[in-house]
């Protein structure tokens, strides 16, 4: 079974036998949360750099895939002269655990940061971490941690956080029996214990029975023998939040979830036969001049002979009738939103179920006034990627600038998902206090990482035949999303 289903399930029958109880998924730390590949790479070349050789420059990530505990070996292997193993050698166990090291060299394996913000979102469920690092490296420790976790939204608690009070690789299985064991003295129903060592595993699995926990052994690099790991342990190595949410409703309510690129009949049908309550259309005019459904220009993409899409006013009263919320992506200047202003107007919609988008040089201040004076109460949303390096570097000439788009009337701004600091906009743009959309949200791991930040909104296609919803995506470059061989319900 898939480790990560194989939790869900777990956490789903503790939820179902103990509804009053303080649920907990208990997770060690190195190798569990913590890839020690970065580590041990950044240890090495860290030697390289003080003493001016070139042992570990071509070294990597690929190349390391020993305990760290075991690093004589990989120098062996990556030939290191053996007159400079010992300098070597005494260089990477001073520095390996200074603090230096820790705050700069630790780095999360892919996915288990989302994993753990996942639980830490559900109702009386939390996650302890249970590590064999003595207490000494307590405030360390949480400190690194606490860093790494900031762009996830992810905090450790102190109280939390139960660690070897004997000392370095000192009886860790015994201090790892007595936190599993004072977690339960706390108050807490733990429902699944993660770690990477079979031997930890091993010495937990008496316990575990006892008080009904689910082993999962995080299969990475680990120092003990795979023989001694005992029966019943699920193990994976790859952290899927798409095996652990078995659905929209599932979801955080708060976060409005938008159906990108509404613009051709088959993604319409898709979308009202899906239960996702927000549209996205993308409005132009074609050659002729009539207002139609159409993400790209008619410059950039030229139509193709057999190209479908819907007519603006007949695709938006189909919307209107059916009771969903419609965002109109405007993707023409002062003439278009005029169109779609007056259009919105005769549907005599109520503003909450108007949203209305458009890039900053197509609306302009003028025309997100217009907005907000004819629909007070409607989200009225700019894309504001072009001012992410201000964000970063003059932040506070960023805020001014956002302050003014809300004077104009924008209530959010919308972030792509796919630049490399989305996470960072919407930690900055939340303190702010303003709302954050994403958008360019591409698969369903993506979508699950994006909504357990509880943005304000999500956009997406909707790509995700996991959960039996076939978006076709909103034409990008002329291209659409092509299934086979699965049946997509009719509206009726």
């Amino acid at each position: 079974m898939n480790w990560m289903k194989a939790l869900a399930e777990a956490y789903h029958t503790a939820c179902e036998r103990y509804p009053d109880e303080k649920l907990m998924l208990v997770s060690d730390i190195d190798g569990t949360i913590i890839d020690m590949q970065y580590l041990v790479m950044s240890v090495l070349q860290a030697y390289d750099q003080a003493h001016g050789s070139r042992h570990f420059t071509r070294l990597a990530l690929s190349d390391i895939y020993v305990h760290e505990n075991s690093v004589e070996q990989l120098l062996e292997r990556q030939h290191i002269p053996a007159v400079d193993r010992p300098m070597v050698m005494q260089w990477y166990l001073d520095r390996r655990w200074s603090e230096d090291v820790i705050l700069d060299a630790h780095r999360p394996f892919p996915g288990v940061l989302p994993m753990i913000r996942w639980f830490q979102l559900q109702p009386n469920t939390t996650v302890g971490l249970l590590t064999g690092r003595p207490e000494s490296l307590r405030a360390v420790t949480l400190r690194s941690l606490n860093s790494i976790g900031e762009a996830h939204r992810v905090v450790f608690d102190n109280d939390l956080l139960l660690m070897n009070k004997r000392g370095w690789e000192q009886d860790v299985e015994s201090a790892k029996i007595a936190g599993l064991q004072r977690f339960h003295e706390m108050g807490y129903r733990v429902f699944a214990v993660i770690d990477n060592e079979p031997r930890m595993l091993e010495a937990l699995a008496p316990e575990a029975a006892k008080q009904e926990v689910l082993l999962l052994h995080a299969n990475t690099i680990f120092e003990s023998p795979s023989s001694s790991m005992p029966g019943g342990v699920v193990e994976g190595r790859d952290y899927e939040l798409t095996e652990l949410v078995p659905g929209q409703e599932a979801l955080p309510p708060e976060v409005q979830l938008v159906w990108h690129g509404v613009n051709d009949p088959a993604n319409l049908r898709r979308f009202l036969a899906s239960g996702v309550l927000w549209a996205e259309i993308d409005v132009r005019n074609d050659p002729s001049g009539e207002l139609i459904l159409r993400h790209d220009s008619f410059v950039t993409t030229p139509a193709l002979p057999d190209e479908e899409w819907l007519i603006y006013n007949e695709a938006v009263a189909e919307l209107a009738e059916s009771g969903v919320g419609i965002k109109v992506d405007i993707k023409g200047r002062a003439d278009v939103l005029d169109r779609v202003l007056k259009s919105v107007a005769s549907l005599d919609l109520p503003d909450s179920r108007l949203w209305f988008n458009g890039e900053l040089e197509n609306i302009g201040e003028e025309g997100f006034r217009r907005i907000r004076a004819l629909h007070p109460e409607a989200i009225v949303q700019c894309p504001v990627g072009w001012l992410s390096p201000l964000v970063e570097a003059a932040p506070d000439e960023a805020h001014r600038i956002l302050e003014l788009l809300v004077e104009w009337g924008v209530s959010r701004f919308s972030v792509n998902w796919e630049n490399g600091d989305a996470r960072a906009m919407l930690r900055r743009l939340a303190a702010w206090g303003y709302e954050v959309n994403f958008y360019g949200v591409l698969d369903l791991e993506g979508f699950l990482e994006a909504v357990v930040l509880l943005p304000s909104s999500v956009t997406s296609d909707f790509n995700f035949p996991q959960w039996n919803y076939y978006g076709r995506g909103a034409g990008v470059n002329g291209e659409r999303f092509v299934y086979t061989n699965e049946t997509v319900p009719d509206h009726t």
